[in-house]
């Protein structure tokens, strides 16, 4: 709960306006209590980023391997894990945030994309081949990158990719 309070309030007001005193409001515990848990704002902000990312990723694993669905609907549903809950206004602030600070972050902003990228390779090499599935899940993640950034809302995000997947995925 902490980590979840600790994520919307850097959402809300960035990373270098973000006092441990807003967090521990936000998550209704003391300042105190708060350094008790994390000694400074960057190791909460370093635990809270991580706990998202890994909780995603491992979305993303639980519906890849669900293997009795048609692919394109879970290469949708991947994405959605992935990208589409941070379709929207706080949400967007929080991929800027975790973007605006990738120095605090350490490689968590690289291995987790870079497994999510293999997540999806494995997935369509399983139905066209390895060789193929490369560049198709490299040219699908960018365009949910770009839908991401155009989206006003997640509905039309995940309209707009399950266009995209049906056109590479056959």
């Amino acid at each position: 709960m902490v980590l979840e309070s600790a994520m919307a309030t850097f959402a809300r007001f960035g990373y270098r306006k973000t006092s441990m005193e807003e967090v521990a409001r936000a998550a209704h515990i003391s300042r105190p209590g708060l350094y008790f848990l994390f000694s400074s704002k960057e190791t909460l902000f370093r635990a809270a980023v991580t706990q998202a990312l890994d909780r995603d990723i491992t979305a993303v694993e639980q519906v890849l391997a669900d293997s009795v669905r048609p692919l394109t609907e879970r290469l949708l549903e991947a994405f959605d894990q992935w990208a589409g809950r941070y379709i929207g206004p706080l949400a967007r602030d929080v991929a800027t945030v975790v973007e605006d600070n990738p120095d605090i972050l350490g490689e968590i902003v690289e291995t987790t994309p870079r497994r999510f990228e293999e997540l999806i390779t494995d997935a369509i090499a399983v139905e066209s081949g390895r060789e193929a599935a490369l560049p198709v899940a490299q040219t699908m993640i960018s365009a949910s990158i770009g839908l991401k950034h155009q989206a006003a809302s997640r509905e039309f995000y995940l309209e707009r990719l399950a266009v995209a997947i049906s056109l590479l995925v056959r």
